[in-house]
């Protein structure tokens, strides 16, 4: 990199304005968070005014948060900056010219994992977006995850063949991933340390003047845009990996005969120096935009290096295996359902099914990718009737989603509990057996969320994962 961009930063001034590209989980609260900062003077957050999505612009503006279920502070925060006028949303991409810094927050999903293929089509419409409306001197932050090597690569790239400009020499660029999860936004965004990948000095330094004002507790974390790059996507398949141990550690205590629950405190309770166990809870499945495809950006950076490697790919790589572990637990709910209806006689053709659940984390709206979806699509492929309950996620009657539970039990041949909602944990047994009709329904228990002496007393057949001390229990009459 040349010496031309220091000048250029210090020309410029610091930063005042800041666009965020993305108004969804992370581009919200990031955009409210820049717009409280005494730091910076207004944020413009960029939407799309799609079919899907462009509700968010007018919501946004009006003070209201488009983000359903539980999230601490971020209903206060959106009202706050936007009653002090340091915060709109627009799908005007030409306010990107006005602004010191933009942050792409664009999801980054794969269309065919099995090749390695992700679509980064929407990514580098952001992109080009950018490019065509930043002016000299602006900082560009991709915090999106992505394989290791798009900054330096198809990113760089984009942006210098829209902008016309040089990386490096006309405008700053950066990697700094986010590192949320869905219920706690606000608090990550403060507390957590925050990875900062530069692809120069200046970059470097143009990106920890942005993120700094935001943190509270967290720390900036230095080192180059390929290496944050490779956090950020080992980070989610080590935790990816965790989860399908602990998933094929519950299938392992079904076959046996005993609760996983019980042999995960177990091994938990051994601490010491030295010791590490986290042991992670199993589960119907891993859902969301990230654990779902991050484990094919890590492996795709050692596919498309160029570099010659031992690197286990596609088919020996160990996250990879993690990855069809935990893409089988709808399958095995599926099961499950399939064992629990059978021993009352009855198969899933015509079978009246209630899925618990649609979001893939607790007391959230969040719906992308939720494995109860591929539950749902088996179910009706054997010729199930099947409807679905949330509490948080939008009525969508192609799905036969809706916010009435007793009318989704009502008549159910089988419940299945995918999402561990506060309101599923307090079901009553004897009133969920009423709405049913019928004397011995099926429960299947994806998430631990319901007790199964109390559901077994009441005359459900049980099913849960991980409990093979319970699946098996007698039917009481």
């Amino acid at each position: 990199m040349g010496k031309r961009l220091p000048r250029v930063l210090l020309k410029r001034g610091p930063i005042r304005s800041i666009g965020v590209v993305g108004m969804g989980y992370v581009g919200i609260p990031s955009a409210m968070l820049f717009a409280d900062a005494n730091a910076f003077e207004f944020v413009w957050g960029f939407q799309r005014n799609s079919g899907t999505s462009g509700y968010k612009i007018d919501m946004l503006n009006r003070g209201e948060n488009p983000l359903k279920g539980e999230e601490p502070g971020l209903d206060a925060l959106i009202r706050k900056v936007t009653d002090a006028k340091k915060f709109k949303c627009t799908a005007d991409y030409s306010k990107i010219a006005s602004c010191d810094a933009v942050t792409v927050t664009i999801q980054t999903p794969f269309a065919d994992a099995k090749r390695l293929e992700p679509n980064f089509e929407p990514l580098v419409a952001g992109l080009n977006e950018i490019g065509t409306h930043m002016t000299e001197g602006t900082l560009v932050s991709l915090e999106s995850t992505v394989t290791p090597g798009t900054t330096m690569g198809l990113a760089r790239q984009t942006l210098e063949e829209a902008s016309g400009m040089v990386a490096g020499e006309d405008f700053a660029l950066a990697h700094a991933p986010e590192r949320v999860m869905v219920g706690r936004l606000i608090r990550n965004l403060q507390e957590y340390d925050r990875i900062v990948g530069g692809i120069d000095a200046a970059s470097m330094q143009r990106a920890v003047e942005l993120y700094n004002p935001l943190l509270t507790l967290g720390a900036i974390i230095e080192m180059s845009a390929t290496e944050a790059e490779v956090t950020k996507t080992a980070e989610n398949a080590f935790r990816d990996l965790q989860i399908a141990a602990a998933n094929e550690l519950a299938l392992y205590c079904e076959a046996i005969g005993v609760n996983v629950y019980t042999v995960r405190s177990g091994i938990a309770s051994l601490k010491g120096e030295g010791i590490t166990r986290a042991v992670l809870f199993p589960g119907a499945g891993v859902g969301g935009h990230c654990l779902t495809k991050d484990t094919y950006h890590l492996v795709r950076g050692a596919a498309i290096s160029g570099r010659a490697s031992d690197y286990p790919l596609i088919d020996n790589s160990l996250f990879v295996r993690a990855r069809t572990v935990n893409d089988f637990m709808p399958t095995h709910m599926y099961h499950l359902t399939v064992a629990g209806l059978a021993r009352v006689r009855k198969t899933l053709h015509n079978a009246r099914i209630a899925v618990l659940g649609w979001a893939f984390i607790p007391n959230s709206d969040d719906a992308r990718n939720p494995p109860s979806a591929a539950f749902r699509d088996l179910l009706v492929k054997s010729g199930a009737r099947v409807m679905v309950h949330d509490p948080y996620v939008r009525v969508d009657a192609a799905i036969n989603l809706s916010h009435d539970l007793e009318d989704v039990m009502s008549g159910a041949d089988a419940i299945a509990l995918f999402t561990g909602h506060d309101a599923y944990r307090s079901l009553d047994a004897s009133e969920v057996k009423k709405e049913t009709g019928h004397p011995h329904p099926v429960a299947v228990d994806g998430r631990n969320v319901i007790d199964p002496d109390r559901f077994i007393q009441s005359g459900f057949i049980y099913k849960g994962i991980g409990r093979g001390d319970k699946n098996d229990h007698p039917v009481m009459h």
